[in-house]
């Protein structure tokens, strides 16, 4: 394999002509604010390299990206029970769909999508007010990026309040059908702040090495079990791009989350953990950069859960 710094190197400078690609999520007006043409790459490889390129020491918020960190969280609390309350299948429908949440009966079809997020989010704060919930999601994320500079964004959080009417109808349903356990403006509290962190590329691609690394830390603290780790890889695989994630499947064949930031966290199983942000998104709400990248890296790298 080719010299991983000068390989991404390559394949920023190949995109760098379709700089500003897709369109910034202008829905949440701070990420409205940000500028296009910013790309960044970064690599955490299981052998302790660390390569990156672009605008990969730049903050970004993380939005969906957090939903790993958050149910890796919700699952060292509850375990298995937090299934009984949330399902593990693809949703085949927008990341904000009420349609078929009413078909399910208030109970989401995957924790990667909002409902199911807003569900793990209140399994997370059971036991909490929601300051310390939130407190726990964000001292969970700096220690397995091994940062403590981490933030949370109070104007996008904010920002969010203030136009998440979806997100309310959402946590609403759910309360109704008894699959909220707290009043739905404290859960999205906590929501809306678990997506407002703000991290760099590099930060993001330290925090998901322990999905890469069968759990464990660089320094090898074992975060969660093996066969956790697995299982939220397969999760990420199969539903962390919403109605896109046969496609990302198809063209990067690495499991994957990404956020309406623009950024994407990918995992080669064994071999590295993998950041880019790119805020321009395709019609699917993923970066249209951030794919291409990492589609160029798969290829390049062999990295695929497919051989």
């Amino acid at each position: 394999m080719p010299n991983l710094q000068q390989l991404i190197e390559n394949i920023y400078a190949e995109l760098l002509p379709q700089l500003g690609a897709g369109k910034v999520a202008d829905y949440i007006p701070e990420l409205a604010k940000v500028n296009p043409r910013k790309f960044g790459i970064a690599v955490e490889t299981i052998d302790g390299g660390s390569y990156f390129v672009g605008d990969a020491e730049e903050s970004f918020s993380i939005q969906s990206i957090s939903k790993v960190f958050g149910l890796t969280l919700a699952l060292g609390k509850h375990g298995d029970a937090l299934w009984r309350r949330v399902g593990r299948e693809p949703s085949g429908s927008s990341f904000n769909s009420i349609v078929q949440l009413e078909h399910e009966n208030g109970i989401p079809r995957n924790p990667f999508i909002n409902a199911g997020a807003i569900v793990v989010c209140d399994a997370i704060l059971a036991g909490h007010r929601p300051k310390e919930a939130i407190g726990e999601i964000l001292r969970f994320v700096r220690q397995i990026a091994d940062d403590d500079t981490i933030v949370i964004d109070p104007a996008v959080a904010q920002s969010e309040q203030k136009t998440g009417y979806r997100n309310f109808a959402l946590a609403n349903y759910m309360r109704s059908f008894g699959n909220l356990g707290h009043p739905p403006d404290l859960a999205l509290g906590v929501y809306f702040h678990q997506c407002a962190i703000s991290m760099t590329c590099r930060q993001l691609a330290r925090a998901g090495f322990f999905l890469g690394n069968g759990g464990r830390m660089q320094n090898g603290f074992a975060v969660i079990p093996r066969e956790r780790a697995r299982r939220i890889c397969a999760l990420m695989l199969t539903c962390g791009h919403y109605d896109a994630s046969g496609d990302f499947a198809f063209r990067v064949g690495l499991p994957g989350k990404s956020g309406v930031g623009g950024g994407i966290l990918a995992v080669a199983p064994g071999e590295a953990s993998v950041a880019v942000w790119s805020p321009g998104l395709n019609r699917y709400g993923n970066s249209e950069l951030g794919t291409h990248a990492l589609q160029l890296l798969a290829e390049r790298t062999g990295w695929s859960v497919f051989g």
